[in-house]
């Protein structure tokens, strides 16, 4: 049987007239920049996240730069995130000339450790009275805002990270990238703090045909500063208050979006019984203890955007997988603080112990609506089958 990680194919098949009859309306229109369809996307993702501003933008890497930059984020200022994390977390802030500034993760949810980034904020941060800012007292830099991630689709602890943000009245990122439909004590991912960031890579539960990306706010100002960012600091047409840049939603995505977004919940919905599935096999194969599967906290909605369990033996059951003709892959194989471009910032994989621990341990299996049970249960089955063999040849 061959499991794929993500079968595109297979929801297409289930959306493409939808699809084609949105595509033709805006080729027949003509109107491929800002046109009705990224105005009514961005509506509709408002009313759906019950917030003031939504802004589409050229990717969710972009959302994050647009972000951080209308909060003034800048040369020489500190970012607090994960290392845990996709690149463009902390490539957006490098690419701000920012330093980014890590706390590590829990090691069961892989999300922002809020004791860690409270131990952070007080012990290696003061205030600097001069400044009237807080500043990292290692580097020097001026604390501008701190980046919680919702990896894999579960919120992270955002009530103890606001706790310890306001403190100190940083403005807080979330990089909901991976949760769009994801919720914390019923509110949106991407609502919580004082912006959200999302991604349409095709990959998303919510995905385009290419990129794409959309910003979240309360703050209405706020999400106005970065409409205006987006499209380099023009309003109107011509006349610049600011200088922004060439970051704007394709209206095709946005047409193709808008049919997605209709069957996103039960997208979402079909992934968390899959989940559901895949924790009931696994204990019942007596695996639990060999691997360990996702943690799913009580009081936030996991949408599954990856279905990753942990395993010492993660790269011999990986290469196992792949000949039984199922796809995974491991996310994220290098943690941020241990890549080469950031050996500027002098850290040693010890310095985060919990995200380099992931870093070898974590394995996504496929988890996409259209898996059926058959799929799942073969999984399962070549999981528990490489375990045979493995306590077999290490007896």
């Amino acid at each position: 049987m061959e499991v794929p990680l993500l079968d595109l194919k297979a929801q297409y098949a289930t959306i493409r007239e939808e699809v084609r009859a949105a595509v033709d309306e805006v080729f027949d229109s003509q109107r491929f920049i800002l046109g009705p369809h990224v105005a009514a996307l961005e509506a509709e993702t408002a009313r759906m996240c019950g917030v003031p501003a939504s802004v589409g933008v050229a990717s969710g890497t972009d959302a994050l730069l647009l972000s951080l930059k209308a909060l003034g984020v800048g040369p020489g200022d500190g970012v607090v995130t994960v290392p845990y994390t996709f690149f463009a977390t902390a490539g957006t802030i490098v690419n701000l000339g920012a330093r980014p500034l890590f706390v590590d993760i829990e090691p069961a949810g892989f999300n922002m450790d809020p004791a860690r980034l409270s131990g952070f904020l007080d012990r290696d941060c003061s205030w600097n009275s001069a400044l009237r800012a807080l500043v990292h007292t290692a580097t020097g830099s001026r604390i501008r805002a701190v980046v919680p991630v919702h990896l894999y689709g579960q919120c992270a602890s955002m009530d103890a990270i606001l706790d310890a943000a306001q403190r100190y009245q940083l403005p807080v990122v979330e990089d909901a990238c991976q949760a769009l439909g994801a919720t914390y004590r019923e509110q949106f991912a991407g609502t919580i703090g004082d912006v959200g960031c999302f991604s349409f890579f095709p990959s998303k539960n919510l995905g385009g045909a290419g990129d794409g990306g959309l910003v979240l706010s309360r703050n209405k100002e706020l999400g106005e500063k970065i409409r205006l960012l987006r499209n380099h600091g023009a309003q109107p047409k011509y006349y610049h208050s600011m200088v922004g840049f060439n970051s704007r939603l394709d209206e095709i995505q946005a047409a193709v979006l808008r049919v997605k977004l209709r069957h996103l919940d039960a997208w979402i919905e079909a992934r968390r019984q899959n989940a559901s599935g895949y924790d009931a096999a696994f204990r019942a194969s007596g695996l639990i203890g060999r691997i360990q599967i996702p943690l799913a906290l009580p009081d936030r909605r996991h949408i599954f955007h990856q279905y990753v369990i942990r395993c010492p033996q993660r790269n011999e059951l990986r290469v196992s997988l792949q000949k039984c003709g199922i796809g995974t892959e491991i996310y994220y194989p290098v943690p941020l603080h241990e890549q080469e471009c950031f050996r500027c910032l002098g850290h040693v994989p010890e310095d985060f112990p919990a995200s380099s621990e992931a870093a070898r341990q974590t394995l996504a299996l496929p988890i996409y609506a259209e898996l059926t049970g058959a799929q799942r249960d073969y999984v399962v089955g070549c999981i528990a089958a490489f375990y045979g063999s493995y306590t077999q040849r290490h007896k």
